[in-house]
Parts: C-alpha cells; sequence; structure tokens
C-alpha cells in the first residue's frame, strides 16, 4: 500500500483545532479499511459467476477491491491517454481553450464534460445540485495562495476523449462481474474520471447516488447499480473515496442527522477505500460516501464506470441527474449501449490474444460493431443518453 504518513500529517495541519482528531480518525480509518478484508484477485466459479465469497462480501459491505486488475502496461496507456487529455484542458470553468490556445477537448461538446470547485472547495454539499443528495457542505481548507482559482473535479462522458479509458470499460473480467451481478442483459450507467490533484484537489460530500427507486416496492440492495472504480495511481485515506459499509441496504439515509451524532463530518464507522495502481473497486450506488479535500501529496485519478439491471431503467422515468429526465426505453437503452459494443471492438484490436466479452444483447438481436473513425464520431456526447436512475 502507499505509505501515506507524511499525507495524513500534512492533511491534518489544515485542521486547525481539530488537527489531531482528523489525524487520528485517517490513521484508525486506514487500519479498518485493511483490516476489513473485502479484497482480493477477481474469482468466478466453475459456471462462470462471481465466486460466492466474494459475492458474500459484496452484499454485506456494499464494496469489494479487485486487486491487479489493471496490468502494468495497461495502466502505463491510461496514465500516457490521461497525461495528453490533461495538457487540452481548458484553463478554467469559462474559457474554451487551453494553456497553448488551443481548442480545448471539450471546447464542442453539447454535453456537460467539466465540474470545477475552487480548490479545496467541496462544490456540491449542501447545494440542490445533483437532486441535493450532498445534504452537508465539508469542511473547505483554505488552500495555498499559488493555488489555481478552479481546478478540474469530474470528466463525464470520458469515453469519447480517451481510447484508452474506453479500451478499459471493455475489460472481459469487469464485464463478466457486470453480468454476474446485473444479469446477462445488462445496461451502461455513465462514465467519468475523477480527479484530485494532490494540495488542491476538492471534496465531494457524503452522498448515496440513487435517485429514482428509494421509495419503490421492489427496493432491493442492488437496484440503483454499482460503479467500477479503476485506481490509476492508487487510493489512500487522504485523496481517497471514504464508505459507510453495509448502508447500501438501508434506503435513503438522513446524512444532516448522521453528521450530527458523529460530533463532525468524520462519520463514525466510516473507512477510507485503500488500494494500489491497477486495482479497482466494485462499489454499490447506494452506498453512503464522500471524500475530504486531497490536502495531501498524493493524486487520485479514477475511472469511473457503472451498469445497470435492465430491469432498473427499462421503462423508468430518469432522475435528471446525469441526463435530461426522460423515460427510458429499448430503444434509447439500445443506443445507449453502443458505447459497449464499440469498447469490446476497441480492446480486441489492442489486445488480440485475450478472449473478448461477447455482450448477449447483441448476441441475440444480431447487432455487431467497429470501431473506426466514423464510430469515433459516432461517440461524440453519447453521455447526453447516461441512464440516470
Amino acid at each position: 500500500m502507499i505509505d501515506t504518513r507524511r499525507s495524513i500529517k500534512a492533511c491534518a495541519a489544515y485542521y486547525g483545532n481539530d488537527a489531531d482528531s482528523m489525524e487520528s480518525y485517517l490513521i484508525e480509518g486506514e487500519k479498518k479499511a485493511i483490516e476489513l478484508g473485502n479484497r482480493g484477485p477477481i474469482q468466478f466459479d466453475d459456471d462462470g459467476n462471481l465466486c460466492k465469497e466474494i459475492r458474500k462480501s459484496y452484499s454485506e459491505n456494499g464494496f469489494y477491491i479487485f486487486e491487479n486488475v489493471i496490468n502494468s502496461a495497461e495502466l502505463k496507456d491510461i496514465k500516457k491517454d490521461l497525461e495528453a487529455l490533461r495538457l487540452n484542458f481548458p484553463t478554467g470553468p469559462e474559457s474554451n481553450l487551453d494553456e497553448n490556445g488551443n481548442p480545448a477537448f471539450n471546447a464542442d461538446s453539447k454535453s456537460l464534460t467539466l465540474v470545477w470547485s475552487k480548490p479545496l472547495g467541496d462544490p456540491l454539499g449542501g447545494t440542490e445540485l445533483a437532486n441535493g443528495r450532498h445534504q452537508v457542505k465539508l469542511f473547505e481548507p483554505e488552500a495555498p495562495e499559488d493555488a489555481p482559482s478552479a481546478v478540474p473535479v469530474i470528466l463525464l462522458g470520458s469515453l469519447q476523449f480517451s481510447d484508452a479509458c474506453l479500451r478499459t470499460y471493455a475489460h472481459p473480467e469487469l464485464l463478466k462481474v457486470a453480468e454476474s451481478i446485473n444479469g446477462e442483459d445488462f445496461a451502461p450507467f455513465n462514465e467519468a474520471l475523477f480527479i484530485k490533484e494532490p494540495g488542491v484537489g476538492a471534496a465531494v460530500s457524503w452522498h448515496q447516488d440513487g435517485v429514482t427507486h428509494w421509495d419503490s416496492h421492489d427496493f432491493n440492495e442492488d437496484i440503483h447499480g454499482f460503479n467500477f472504480m479503476v485506481q490509476v495511481y492508487g487510493s489512500t485515506a487522504v485523496n481517497g473515496v471514504w464508505v459507510m459499509p453495509g448502508t447500501h441496504k438501508d434506503g435513503k439515509i438522513d446524512i444532516k442527522s448522521l453528521v450530527a451524532q458523529s460530533g463532525s463530518e468524520r462519520l463514525e464507522g466510516a473507512v477510507p477505500i485503500v488500494c494500489n495502481p491497477g486495482d479497482t473497486v466494485i462499489c454499490n450506488r447506494q452506498l453512503l460516501h464522500g471524500s475530504f479535500p486531497n490536502c495531501g501529496f498524493e493524486k487520485r485519478v479514477t475511472v469511473n464506470f457503472g451498469f445497470h439491471k435492465r430491469s432498473s431503467v427499462l421503462g423508468v422515468n430518469g432522475g435528471g441527474v446525469h441526463s435530461e429526465a426522460q423515460v427510458f426505453d429499448e430503444e434509447i437503452i439500445t443506443r445507449r449501449s453502443k458505447s459497449i459494443g464499440y469498447a469490446i471492438e476497441a480492446r480486441k484490436a489492442k489486445y488480440q490474444d485475450e478472449e473478448p466479452f461477447v455482450y448477449k444483447p447483441f448476441l441475440d438481436n444480431s447487432i455487431s460493431y467497429k470501431w473506426d473513425e466514423k464510430a469515433r464520431i459516432d461517440l461524440k456526447d453519447y453521455n447526453l443518453e447516461d441512464l440516470s436512475i
């Protein structure tokens, strides 16, 4: 694991009178996270299903860390892509040009692509954004004097901007996990990059991701789907996501009351997701989670992509968070699933010795895809139809 002692000290120092409490919280949380034991390689049983021990642990905790999923060569490929993409970011939230005066990667995008924040801020906490699910605002430390006026937090629709991320999206073992949990006809959700630059990275306040099905008569622990979180540089108690194990089964949570009971935003019972570069987390979207501002020295970039049960989206009026609210019919779901088709073909072209994943809805309906320049154009603004529930 990444040695975080220096970053923990640096982070705690930002919290003034609460410095000792924050330092203890980070250290103890890291220890508890390791002790949970919900980590290991992806394993399937003889029938091709996710092995029952992993499935049980995921059900109990709401998250599981698959270790060493992305090998060093693929990880290098992702880093190279993301570094090139970062150079083509707009200079700020009001700009369409990068630092060299060239059109930014998203200059002609119709869909929302970048969410910004003041450095070490909490742009969503305590606001009505995303249906008000971030109920409390986290502490916003004073940023360094030389910090930029705004920092990127989330990049949406990432598959259209990074071929490496597109290929990772079709990792056959990860798609096999998705199939095992959400069924052969699983549907895509949303893809993003979460960016936590060292010393300036913003917080994401405590929240649960689901919107649509909290009051459903057939509510269950998997009804809002899950996210895969591929860790490019690793994840620590300082820069990583914190979760409250088991809360994905509790329904809609009153976060303000939890904060009051804990006496601060340092929620009792929460643990950080601690893992190495190349590890991939599966995280239930109903799980209570959030992240503190990155006051440490290690960056975190998470390649995030999620999947749903088809029954959770078919005929359902979307939540309106990641896309315009609309009823998702078969036509929309099939059209949005092109991301899976293009990704599988892009990965096949790169990793020719690997057995590709076969997506059952394509097989059953004789749908085929080809990864070429026409496909790249077709992916433009694909996230306008994210299956947001």
